[in-house]
């Protein structure tokens, strides 16, 4: 059983710049691999970004490619999501997401593929 607790989210203005924190549970979190997911108001969820294990493969969705970064520290069982030039279609409930994989470099982008979830943060980007 892992338990997934995001942090960082908060109320910021176009072109600004937050810090996602997801603190894990358990001494396995090497084993899984992470994602990011975010829920707009009447959308569906969509994927964001995942890394691998080992933290040496990243994905990325187009819409926030070049201005997002994920990472990981193992030591600390820990993923962050680095968001810069954030944009008012930002706004939504990030959440982080984990599943056991064997592979180092295994990658998910599908939410059905992820077997714990945290509660969320919300992110609001105002124009």
């Amino acid at each position: 059983q892992v338990q997934l607790v995001e942090s960082g989210g908060g109320l910021v203005q176009a072109g600004d710049s937050l810090r996602l924190s997801c603190a894990a549970s358990g001494r396995t979190f090497s084993t899984y691999v992470m994602g990011w997911f975010r829920q707009a108001p009447g959308k569906e969820r969509e994927f964001v970004s995942a890394i691998s294990r080992s933290g040496g493969s990243t994905y990325y969705a187009q819409s926030v490619k070049g201005r997002f970064t994920i990472s990981r520290d193992n030591a600390k069982n820990t993923v962050f999501l680095q968001m810069n030039s954030l944009r008012p279609e930002d706004t939504a409930v990030y959440s982080c997401a984990a599943a056991f994989v064997t592979g180092l470099h295994t990658l998910k982008t599908d939410a059905r593929g992820y077997d714990y979830w945290g509660q969320g943060t919300q992110v609001t980007v105002s124009a």
